[in-house]
């Protein structure tokens, strides 16, 4: 109900609105003198209604007096027959009484007119009895007099005590009717005033069409065009059939629409050939770049924004940008915006996007720029770096929009985190063994004297193996360092005999004083390798040195190399591809499944954990970085006090080798790349 009566209420403002001043003047007047007259006609007649009703109550006060002196006292001798008599005349001698009731002293009817049921005295006496006033009767001489409504009219009813003697009999309750004459009347004229007052506003409504169809319907037209030909509409034309002055103004409009258009068509071209030269600069820039207007709305996205915005295949052109940004763009950005906006204080209407893009590259330069660091996480996660600037005239009195620069730093972020962790664990590592060397030389400095010949030597044998660690970490950072950048190391032919019989060379004695068994398993007439020597030896002393570290006495350590085949589709049909792998193998005390995952990250040591050896934690970082350099991966399988097994596979080396998959170029050159292997 209350949306029908919101859906009428809007339906009537919209008409009125379409009404003129004068007819909205006349229609006001008409309304007042209509709803003038009527009230005075109900005035009238109200007037009248009551003064009949005051005629009605003493005609009623003056006939309940005279029956009741001529009944009291038949009344008190309980003569009913002459009181029905009386009664009787009374009733029938004018039309005027609707009923003349008798009741005694508690309300109980014992006669009445026009109808009195027969007494029978028995069970089944039906009583009636009359609601008597309020006021108490007995102790007055007046009349009291109230008034009912009927379906002909306001009853008027009179109540006369009963008194004989002085004696209190009871109530005599007349009806009056009200004048029929004066009720006609009454109806009659109400009827002729909401005649007379529907017919008013009938010729109103009739004469407002008229006026509609005739003068207000071609101003309308002819706004309508205007109003288009503002927006840029010039094939806008008014075909009304007039006459006079309202069709040479129609005519004269029409003639003006022609010659717009004309212009427009002339530099359509040209204007369109500018805009498409912007637009294309635009779309060749690295970073997202966004146009909106004063009022926030599209004007231009290239498509590096959208695939960063997540806005690919949408139409957004047009909409507010506010309505189109994530949650967390949306809570950063809403209100610099809006606040930029509000900054347009000469502007009135929306620029198109070619004026904006031209006064973009004839400005000079534009508002402060704004910028914001966030993370989005959808479509994927990455961090933005969002710059805003205002767009001004060539005067700089005119926002005409807003641009948006949104540059993706993920990488940048990411970069300078592992810059920063990366200073800090060096920092961290140097720290402890130049303490350690600090701490025992200026003892040896300060107590030297003091100290027994067995005590220097300790502390100098102790600042010596401190030295040597801190070489060896700078040697690690070094090799990491330079392994990280984009160095291009020549890969030739490499033997892998040669290769594990020097590694044999160097770690058997360290084996035999650790008890340990290290042996070779080649496969018999191996194929040489495509690799770099130095870096392969590297790998192999790293992940042998771990092993003679986390291996306990009576243990083994195995170098493995044996030929296998892949199946390789990376250049196009399925072919083979023939490799070496190279498996160091330990009974060591294993690695635990989760520092499995993190074993090849920088510092990473697996004595954090149990608390036994010390060591740079650079190793397997520099193993993993030389492996890639080699377009392989390194991979482990281990168990917790069973041993522990490392393993990468290396292309076999041919003359006419070239690297596999895409990597075998390098960026900028079409030429192979067969023996030479960068970042």
């Amino acid at each position: 109900m209350l949306i029908l009566l919101t859906t009428i209420k809007e339906i009537i403002r919209r008409w009125w609105s379409e009404f003129t001043l004068q007819t909205r003047l006349m229609a006001g007047a008409t309304l007042a003198v209509s709803l003038f007259m009527s009230g005075l006609t109900f005035w009238a007649v109200n007037s009248i209604q009551q003064e009949a009703q005051l005629n009605d109550t003493r005609f009623g006060r003056d006939l309940g007096l005279l029956l009741a002196s001529n009944v009291a006292q038949l009344i008190g001798e309980e003569n009913l027959t002459d009181v029905a008599r009386i009664s009787s005349r009374f009733y029938h001698g004018t039309s005027s009484v609707r009923y003349i009731m008798y009741a005694d002293r508690d309300g109980k009817i014992f006669f009445s007119i026009p109808s009195t049921p027969r007494a029978v005295h028995n069970s089944l006496t039906i009583e009636r009895y009359i609601q008597l006033p309020g006021t108490d009767i007995a102790n007055t001489n007046f009349p009291i007099v109230r008034k009912h409504l009927s379906p002909n009219g306001k009853v008027t009813d009179v109540f006369v005590p009963l008194k004989n003697d002085g004696n209190y009999l009871g109530i005599l309750a007349i009806g009056i009717n009200p004048n029929p004459t004066v009720v006609n009347f009454s109806n009659l004229t109400r009827n002729v005033t909401i005649a007379v007052f529907v017919s008013i506003w009938a010729m109103v409504v009739l004469g407002a069409v008229f006026n509609a169809l005739t003068i207000t319907q071609p101003i309308k037209e002819l706004l309508v065009g205007v109003k288009n030909i503002a927006a840029g509409n010039f094939k806008q034309r008014i075909n009304l059939p007039f006459e006079g002055e309202l069709g040479e103004l129609i005519f004269s409009f029409n003639e003006m629409a022609e010659r717009l258009e004309c212009y427009e068509e002339q530099n359509i071209e040209e204007l369109t050939a500018e805009k498409a030269k912007l637009e294309t600069l635009v779309s060749t820039i690295v970073d997202g770049a966004i146009l909106l207007d004063s009022n926030l709305q599209l004007l231009l996205v290239n498509p590096r924004a959208r695939r960063m915005l997540g806005w690919e295949g949408k139409d957004v052109i047009g909409t507010n940008i506010l309505e189109l940004l994530s949650p967390e763009l949306t809570w950063q950005l809403t209100a610099p915006l809006q606040e930029m906006a509000k900054e347009d204080t000469h502007t009135n209407e929306a620029q198109s996007s070619y004026k904006i893009l031209s006064e973009i590259s004839e400005s000079h330069h534009g508002g402060s720029p704004w910028e914001f660091r966030i993370t989005l996480t959808q479509p994927t996660q990455h961090i933005i770096r969002v710059l805003l600037t205002q767009v001004f005239d060539q005067h700089r009195e005119t926002l005409k929009g807003i641009a948006m620069t949104v540059q993706d730093i993920t990488r940048e972020v990411e970069l300078n985190a592992a810059k920063s962790q990366f200073i800090s664990n060096v920092s961290h590592e140097l720290r402890t063994p130049l303490f350690n060397i600090k701490s025992f030389i200026e003892t040896l400095s300060e107590f030297g004297e003091n100290l027994t010949e067995h005590e220097r030597r300790e502390f100098l044998e102790t600042a010596n193996n401190e030295t040597d660690r801190l070489t060896r970490l700078v040697n690690d950072v070094l090799d990491l360092s330079r392994l990280e950048s984009s160095k291009i190391y020549h890969l030739d032919r490499v033997n892998i005999n040669q290769l594990v019989e020097q590694i044999l060379r160097t770690y058997q004695l360290n084996a035999k004083d650790k008890q340990l068994t290290l042996t070779q398993e080649i496969e018999p007439n191996l194929a040489p390798i495509l690799g770099h020597y130095d870096l392969l030896l590297q790998v192999m002393t790293n992940l042998v040195g771990n092993s003679l570290k986390f291996t306990e006495a009576g243990g083994q350590i195995v170098i493995r190399a044996y030929q296998l085949t892949k199946i390789s589709t990376s250049n196009g049909p399925t072919h083979l591809s023939p490799q070496v792998r190279i498996e160091i193998a330990d009974t060591g005390i294993g690695i635990d499944p989760e520092d499995q995952e993190a074993i090849f990250d920088r510092f990473f040591r697996v004595e954090n954990r149990v608390h036994t050896l010390e060591g740079t934690g650079l190793g397997l970082s520099i193993v993993k970085n030389i492996i890639d350099k080699h377009h392989s991966q390194i991979h482990l399988i281990s168990e917790v006090g069973l041993g522990t097994t490392f393993w990468f596979d290396l292309m076999m080396y041919q003359e006419s080798c070239v690297l596999p998959n895409e990597e075998q170029y390098t960026e900028g050159s079409t030429e192979p790349v067969s023996t030479s292997l960068g970042t």
